[in-house]
């Protein structure tokens, strides 16, 4: 994994700002009055759209980030405003041109079915004074920043002067300038850092047929020596991204179960940014994006990524479904972090499970049965050595990890080599503390960090010493 971790860079977006609202329902019948389908609304959302799915793609990923646009003098003008403070976004670079209506496309959703879209919004180019103020932000505020992304919607705040302008400042500034462009003429860009089109938008643009790696080859080094860029690339959906510079390279995509493709391509746009931005080249930085990929089109809707279910799913795609389940220290409190920003209810327990029996597992489902996650700690050979004498365990750690793991009940476990759980336990800061129900009158490791304690009852007859002793008998 390419280690992002703590990392919060500063990023400046630029583009078309837009508001995506989306009215949720169902659909039973057919109007009487017209044949249309009538969608009976039970809930209704707004989300940020075009150069806001970027910000918000950053957002998630832990960047600091700043955005330059045009708005519309009018409601969705504040509407927008609200949606960017609520995820800490500075406006004070949004400029106001009172003849335009900033975009908010309604979608009606029934049966996960889209029925009809309807949009309000200016499409036509900002004005000279527009374009001017914008710059002036710019040229200000620029040496700020360590990535510039231009996110073009083709709504009309990237003009041709402007785009060129912007390209220009960053190049004389040694700042890396990203776009998502849009339309058939790529010469606006020239001099970017990079351009993401995806197969068909090269296609287009290079007025040729990307149909297999001879073609793609022509269309990527055409755009690079086009626009005169220092990065050439190209998205190809399920077969991943194709770059240039001096030779070609082809990453294959990641994703598991594609649900659904949009916004996608904000969020390679917002991932690579966020890499390069960390110092990460080129290559690594499309492998991040690959990655947060991934993780976006297995949701529903204009998704984003955190770095959290990033490694969470880096760490999926080459594991074992039982290896899967298994995390370092930390591993788990990245995890664990992301759990509670999502308001899980974590439970922890612990112990050596030497040799596994029907005590354990109705031990363990008893735990689950508390919260949302079960987090098991385990105890290492060395720590149930000292513990319990030279002869034990019985089975090694990595079996009875991997064992384990692949129970259904357990969703998480981590190896801890204390004598007690007590580290861990801080660590995970669990809601729910689950120790047998030996331990009733007596104190508990852990017990004043868990918000509660429960005690449960071990099976009569049933422990991993019985059995040892029933063993030796034979």
């Amino acid at each position: 994994m390419i280690d992002l971790q703590n990392k919060t860079p500063k990023i400046l977006v630029v583009g078309d700002l837009m508001i995506d609202h989306y009215l949720w329902g169902s659909c039973e019948r057919i109007s009487p009055e017209a044949p249309v389908q009538v969608v009976n609304v039970d809930r209704e959302s707004t989300v940020l759209g075009g150069a806001g799915n970027v910000i918000n793609n950053l957002n998630s990923l832990g960047a600091e980030v700043d955005v330059i646009s045009v708005i519309g003098e009018c409601k969705v003008s504040e509407e927008l405003k609200g949606l960017l403070t609520d995820i800490k976004v500075d406006t004070q670079y949004l400029i106001t041109q009172k003849d335009r209506v900033t975009s908010k496309k309604s979608r009606i959703i029934a049966a996960h079915q889209q029925v009809v879209r309807y949009d309000r919004e200016s499409t036509s180019e900002i004005n000279n004074n527009s374009q001017i103020a914008i710059l002036e932000f710019f040229k200000a505020i620029v040496n700020n920043y360590d990535v510039i992304l231009l996110s073009d919607y083709g709504k009309g705040v990237l003009t041709f002067e402007l785009t060129q302008s912007l390209i220009t400042i960053a190049n004389e500034n040694e700042k890396k300038l990203l776009v998502d462009p849009k339309g058939l003429n790529y010469s606006k860009y020239n001099g970017a850092y990079l351009l993401t089109p995806n197969k068909k938008e090269a296609s287009e643009a290079t007025n040729s047929v990307i149909k297999d790696n001879k073609s793609l080859t022509q269309a990527i080094k055409s755009l690079k020596k086009q626009c005169n860029l220092e990065v050439s690339l190209i998205t190809l959906s399920d077969q991943g991204v194709a770059i240039f510079d001096n030779e070609l390279r082809i990453h294959p995509t990641v994703a598991i179960e594609v649900f659904d493709v949009t916004g996608a391509g904000d969020t390679i746009l917002a991932s690579l940014g966020f890499a390069l931005s960390c110092n990460k080249n080129i290559d690594q930085a499309v492998k991040f994006a690959n990655l947060a990929s991934g993780v976006v089109v297995g949701k529903i809707g204009s998704a984003t990524a955190t770095l959290n279910e990033i490694i969470e799913y880096e760490s999926s795609l080459n594991k074992s479904s039982s290896d899967e389940h298994i995390k370092t220290w930390d591993e788990i409190s990245y995890i664990v972090s992301e759990l509670k920003n999502k308001d899980k209810k974590i439970i922890f327990t612990n112990g050596c499970f030497d040799i596994l029996h029907i005590g354990h597992i109705k031990y363990l489902e008893k735990s689950k049965s508390f919260g949302d996650i079960l987090i098991l700690g385990l105890n290492s050979d060395d720590s149930i050595r000292r513990l319990k004498g030279k002869n034990r365990p019985i089975n090694t750690q990595t079996d009875r990890a991997y064992i384990l793991a692949s129970l259904e009940v357990v969703d998480y476990l981590v190896i801890f080599d204390e004598d007690t759980p007590f580290d861990l336990i801080k660590l995970i800061k669990p809601d729910v503390l689950v120790k047998g129900g030996d331990y009733e009158g007596k104190e508990v490791v852990g017990q004043d960090i868990a918000k509660e304690l429960k005690l449960v009852k071990f099976i009569d007859d049933k422990s991993t010493t019985k059995t040892i002793e029933r063993m030796q008998k034979v």
